[in-house]
Parts: structure tokens; sequence; C-alpha cells
């Protein structure tokens, strides 16, 4: 089972929601590997700064991931980025970022499995590696 299909099992995707939500996956990974986020490190700045740094600190940590809802993630992300994202996906906004809000906390979760945030170009193989199975 790769990164994707584990995301995807670990959100909860039937089968049958698993292409839509693979679609909002990829645009989740690009997003977070976009320079304007900067990574999973970047991301957490964002929490940080939108006063949600515990949430985002439960994903990367071993222990019970806290929940977000799509409206305190629409709040947490930048002006216009999820509308992006949404237009890439070719994927309502407001419907990516409910998608989003199930399928962040899981990825983060993944992408730091000792409770850390990989150095960067740990990062970005993991990511580019995720954007390259989402492809296949």
């Amino acid at each position: 089972m790769g990164l994707l299909d584990e995301v995807l099992s670990m959100a909860g995707a039937a089968a049958g929601q698993q292409t839509q939500h693979a679609g909002a996956l990829s645009a989740v990974v690009n997003y977070v590997n976009s320079p304007q986020v900067g990574g999973i490190s970047g991301l957490q700045k964002m929490f940080e700064q939108g006063g949600l740094g515990a949430v985002f600190s439960s994903w990367v940590s071993t222990g019970q991931n806290l929940p977000i809802s799509a409206d305190q993630l629409q709040n947490v992300l930048p002006s216009g980025a999820l509308q992006e994202a949404a237009q890439k996906a070719g994927i309502d906004p407001s419907q990516l970022a409910g998608m989003m809000s199930t399928l962040l906390p899981h990825l983060v979760d993944k992408l730091t499995p000792d409770g850390q945030i990989p150095e960067g170009g740990a990062l970005q193989s993991l990511l580019k590696g995720l954007a390259a199975e989402q492809a296949s």
C-alpha cells in the first residue's frame, strides 16, 4: 500500500470517493509543496500565526490528531490559496476545504512518522514521491 492509499484509508475515504479524494489530496500536496507555503514547516508557521499551532502540533506528534473544521482551515490558509488549489483540482473551494480538513491531518501525520518534521531534503523527497504516486 502506497502513501496515497494509506492517507485515503486513514481519512476514511470510501471506495467510490477515493478518486475525488485523490484529486483533493493531489491539490493539497501540490499546495504544501509550493514555494508560497514552503512545505510542512511553512504550513506549521501558518497554523501558528492563525492561532492553531496546537492543532498542527497534534498532527506531527505521535499522539491523537486533533480535528480541524473547514472554516478553521479557510481562516489559516492565505487568501486565495484554497481557490487556486480547488481550481487546479477541478473541485469547488468549499468542497475542497471540507476534504482538506479530513485529509490534511492524516497527510501531516504520515509525513512526520517520528513526531518531528523531517529535514527539508527528506520531506521534499516524500512529497515528490507522493506526487509521483498520484500521477501513476
